[in-house]
């Protein structure tokens, strides 16, 4: 059957429908309310969300404060230029393996949690998320989705006069500032999905379309990414992947986001994560333009 699962206000919680049911109360306490304790138990999830409708509802999903289903990841992990259209557009090279960086666990955001600037140069880029159900060392990539807890919508924001503060550039930093990683709105089983590799993407910057592809467009797809870092490191229940963006980005369009835009990200089959922009106190590189930048936004 599968599942989907929120975090309400802290407590974990199945969704069925338009409604949630809070899981402590669902399971008859075998499980309890920490959302990453429910990951770690997603074997169990499915068994439990079919017998909800003999459930009284704890309430509807739409009234429910959401926040990240993952939100406390030991690992968050950004793959670069996992979609052809955004390495062409920024002129780079296709690569021939996965393009890691880290995205501190510490920048995971609720799905409507507030973004919050620290520069004039920061990004959008919306991106299908991963999250580990079950510790992975060395899987195969045929293997891969057994290790899946689910997949969600993310903002991989990025500032971009901290990602290119150094040369060669490094990716961690500006993908890591706290609220730079929303995910939601909640977590969906591979098993509800029609085509986990055949999802419809877009982004939309205050109603105007910024990104549309489709998740068949990954250079990397979910199990090859799973396989590639299982062979490094072993990945964790809760642990995140943001997979990569398409084309469209802002810095590539001179369109950068400002105090009071609103991003919306969707992905068919997972919903929607709308995340407001609000400006606050620049960070110590705010103004850092490398030439590359400087000639992209047309400044002397």
């Amino acid at each position: 059957m599968g599942f989907r699962l929120a975090n309400v206000e802290g407590r974990a919680a199945l969704v069925v429908g338009d409604h949630y049911y809070d899981l402590e109360k669902a399971s008859g306490g075998a499980l309890g309310s920490d959302p990453m304790a429910a990951i770690a138990a997603a074997d169990q999830l499915s068994e439990i969300a079919a017998g909800l409708s003999e459930q009284t509802p704890t309430g509807k999903l739409a009234d429910a404060n959401l926040e990240a289903p993952s939100p406390r990841p030991s690992n968050s992990f950004g793959i670069g230029l996992n979609y052809r259209n955004h390495a062409e557009e920024g002129n780079m090279p296709i690569p021939d393996a996965p393009l890691v960086f880290a995205k501190f666990p510490s920048c995971i955001a609720g799905p409507s949690a507030d973004i919050q600037l620290r520069s004039d140069y920061v990004d959008y880029e919306g991106e299908l998320v991963v999250v580990i159900g079950k510790a992975a060392k060395d899987v195969a990539v045929e293997d891969a989705w057994d290790h899946v807890a689910g997949l969600c919508v993310g903002q991989d924001v990025s500032d971009r006069p901290a990602q290119f503060t150094s040369a060669p550039p490094q990716f961690n930093m500006g993908k890591s500032f706290d609220t730079y990683g929303p995910i939601g709105p909640v977590l969906t089983s591979p098993d509800l999905l029609a085509d986990p590799g055949a999802m419809q993407l877009t982004c939309s910057v205050n109603g105007e379309e910024r990104q549309s592809d489709t998740t068949g467009d990954l250079i990397f797809d979910v199990p090859q990414l799973v396989s590639y870092l299982s062979g490094i490191l072993t990945l964790r229940p809760g642990d995140v992947i943001f997979t990569g963006t398409p084309g469209g980005v802002g810095v590539f369009q001179n369109k950068l986001l400002r105090d009071g835009d609103v991003v919306t990200t969707t992905i068919d089959g997972l919903g929607t994560i709308t995340n407001r922009c609000v400006r606050a106190s620049d960070h110590a590189r705010a103004d850092f333009l490398p030439p590359q930048m400087k000639a992209l936004l047309g400044k002397d």
